[in-house]
Parts: structure tokens; sequence; C-alpha cells
């Protein structure tokens, strides 16, 4: 194999999110519901065989050193064999969103390297990598609706009962972005949010919990108070994904979205089963 063209990356959003406390180290514990929709980025890799690994963007400029180039070092130091690749990355999922697009580029990096370099890792081999890039990456690496919990890692895969149902939402990025450690950071942040299950979840898919970031999240970018207002005037329940600045809402009919402030990025995204990369690397160890 030389080379794996269009292996998408798709974003996710945070269906709800609460901070259920801090560990010592200065990780949160958090609870979260994540599912994947098909806003995504597209990369390509092709094979280098003198140990190379380099990168070209083909659309948003990256920053030297992003989670992809970060993520084939990481597999390389694990068993690369040498082998290297040039990573082409066509990216449309905004950043500073809360979205996960540079974790996902991470997860599919992972997934397509591992193919295209012929280790044949596990899941279960690829996860302590995975958890070393960022907290977000495990739940891409295993790609479907989950209950996730701990500080990223605790990844629980909803059956069908507990799914919510496929959908459209409307998501809208704001023109301005947050950083994720400015809102951890801050003491006004609610951490002791109580412990939710799987159940309660289930019984209300898209209104259950809250965003226990968007208040801390508002107040440093008032955009996304005026983005959920303005998703609410349409008649929807909307709020914040991950660590902001993007919103959304689940979108149960049809709206006219044509006044949005022309800065914004709104768009109509439909919800994924499962990631398309499923089955990219088998679920138990091969040998």
């Amino acid at each position: 194999m030389q080379a794996l063209y269009d292996v998408p990356a798709p974003a996710k959003l945070n269906l709800f999110l609460h901070i259920t406390g801090r560990r010592d180290d200065g990780y949160h514990l958090l609870q979260s519901v994540f599912t994947l929709i098909d806003w995504q980025d597209t990369l390509h890799f092709e094979l280098r065989r003198d140990g190379a690994l380099t990168r070209e963007d083909l659309s948003t400029p990256l920053p030297p050193d992003d989670l992809c180039l970060r993520a084939a070092r990481a597999l390389q130091a694990f068993g690369g064999a040498g082998l290297g690749a040039h990573i082409g990355i066509d990216k449309r999922v905004p950043a500073q969103a809360g979205m996960g697009g540079g974790s996902s580029d991470a997860a599919s990096t992972l997934l397509a390297l591992n193919r295209l370099w012929g280790l044949n890792l596990s899941l279960k081999q690829l996860l302590p990598i995975a958890v070393r890039l960022g907290a977000d990456v495990p739940f891409f690496l295993f790609g479907q609706t989950s209950f996730v919990q701990g500080i990223g890692d605790i990844i629980q895969p909803l059956d069908s009962q507990q799914q919510p149902p496929q959908t459209r939402f409307v998501v809208v990025k704001p023109e301005a972005g947050l950083d994720t450690k400015e809102i951890f950071s801050d003491p006004l942040l609610q951490r002791d949010s109580s412990h939710a299950t799987i159940e309660d979840f289930a019984a209300d898919h898209f209104r259950f919990g809250r965003n226990d970031l968007q208040p801390v999240a508002q107040a440093l970018c008032p955009e996304i108070k005026k983005a959920i207002d303005w998703l609410e005037s349409k008649g929807m329940h909307a709020r914040m994904t991950g660590s902001g600045s993007a919103v959304f809402a689940q979108m149960p009919h049809t709206a006219d979205l044509t006044d949005a402030p022309v800065a914004w990025q709104v768009r109509v995204c439909k919800s994924l089963a499962a990631h398309p990369l499923v089955g990219w690397a088998s679920e138990t160890d091969i040998g």
C-alpha cells in the first residue's frame, strides 16, 4: 500500500457536559455524551520510506506542530518500522470551537498510518497513544456515540436503546474562538455537578443536562450567548458544545437560517451512527 486518500475526520458535539470534580494533578473529571456529525476534515496519506513525516495544508493553515504530526510521531515511536508519511489536510472543522477537530484529525491519523504502515495494532494498543495526545482523541478512535467519563478516557458506547435517534443539528461557530485552558482555569467554573447516569440521559436525549463550561465561556465570548439566542428565536433548544465557541441545536423542523451574521459559520449537519473508519483497527490484539 502506497497511499490512503480521502480519509475522513468528523467533528463531534457534546450533547451535555458536566464537570464532576478535579483531580490532584489539575485534570478535570467530566461526564458527557459525545456524538459525531458530518462536518469533517479530509486527510490524505502518502507513504515515505525515508522515515520523514511531512505535512501539507490544503486549505486553512495549521500550526507547525499540529496534532496530526504529533500522532504520527507517537505511532512511529511505538513501532513505525522506520516508515514515514506525507500528510495532506483539508481543514474544514473550525478551530477553537469545541468540536474536536484537531483530536479527530489525530485519531484518523493513528488509524490511517496503522494501516498504511502495516502495523496491525488493535484499538486496545492504540488507546494509550490516543490518551497521551488529548482527552478527546480516544472517543474518535472508537467512533460511536458514547457516554464519556473520567478525563475523557472512560468511554462506554451507547446501545441501541440508549442512543439518540439520527437527527439534524444546526451548528453555529461565531467568529471568535476560545482557549480551552482559559475556561478550565477560571475560578468561577462549576466543578461539582452531581453524577448523571445513562438512563438519565436516555430519558430526554436533546434536553438533558447542560454544559457546565457555558457560563464561563459566555462571559469570555459574548457571541456565544448571541448565537444561542438566535437559535432559540427559531424555536430550537440550543447549547454550547465542548469548551466552545460553537453552539448547536437539534433541528426538528425547517427553519430560515439566512439572517445569521455574516461572520458566523452556520451549517446544518447530520448525526453519524458511527465513524466512517470503524473497523480500521481490530478491537482485540492480533497474534
